[in-house]
């Protein structure tokens, strides 16, 4: 064989190569959009611990505010919502093993967790106050929890919250009723959440806690997908923009918490 021919087959197979290199790159990749088009479902990640955001009722199906919120948005996608329930510690984590497209649970829009994972835009403005039992007034500010027992859920911007306060003794739980009764019952002091889970709650009037702090910080509470599929992005938000321009948000936060959502 000839240098030339040489030549030749080494051309012919960079030319190959740049062949392929290019295909694959023109829709080769199978985005969450794409994915989810594909199958017709649009699979949710929820913890189903978190009343009234998520939970499972009595006839063993999820329900609450966020579960009605993915069922309309997967009904606009024009597809089914399958939720898959999971402990919130590992949320992101099977976010990210593809376990499901999106996670539609309370989770804070943090900069910590970005790194992980992208966020739409906000679909619940709330924040985290301290509750205590009734009468027990001793908790005015996130400073007054130093030398108490103070009951958050793993893994939550609450969690990390209350461990900015030197001296305070935090216990994480895996889900919200275990650290209420924990409080109930006198094993904890004092324990931090979500202002319109505590108003819920006090509104039933079947449990005797109270709020007894302003807001300590204010959460903007987003969806979250893995990172670099901006088409889902571009999709839910349109979505969640519509819903909020046609009313059918404030129906629903209305059904959940008996009153309208703040201002945007």
């Amino acid at each position: 064989m000839t240098r030339k021919h040489v030549w030749r087959i080494i051309a012919a197979a960079l030319a190959l190569a740049l062949l392929v290199g290019v295909t694959a790159g023109c829709g080769g990749k199978t985005t969450t959009w794409k994915q989810v088009k594909k199958s017709g479902v649009l699979r949710v990640g929820i913890e189903g611990t978190y009343p009234p955001f998520n939970f499972v009722n009595n006839q063993k199906q999820y329900d609450g505010f966020d579960v009605d919120i993915a069922k309309e948005v997967g009904k606009r996608l024009g597809v089914k919502v399958e939720f898959v329930g999971v402990e919130w510690k590992g949320i992101i984590a099977g976010l990210l093993a593809d376990k499901y497209d999106i996670v539609i649970a309370q989770m804070s829009i943090t900069e910590e967790r970005k790194k992980s994972v992208d966020f739409t835009e906000p679909y619940v403005m709330t924040g985290a106050v301290l509750i205590t039992r009734k009468g027990d007034d001793r908790f005015k500010q996130l400073s007054d929890i130093k030398g108490a027992k103070v009951g958050v859920g793993t893994g939550t911007n609450f969690e990390t919250l209350a461990k900015t306060v030197q001296g305070a003794d935090v216990k994480g739980y895996a889900a919200f009723n275990d650290y209420l009764q924990d409080l109930l019952n006198k094993r904890l002091d004092v324990i931090i959440n979500d202002q319109l889970l505590a108003g819920d709650a006090i509104k039933k009037g079947s449990l005797p806690i109270q709020v007894t702090s302003g807001l300590l910080e204010q959460d903007r509470i987003g969806m979250a997908i893995k990172k670099d599929n901006p088409d889902f992005l571009q999709k839910v938000n349109e979505v969640l923009a519509a819903m909020k321009t046609d009313g059918t948000y404030d129906t629903i936060y209305m059904k959940w918490f008996g009153m309208k959502p703040p201002a945007w």
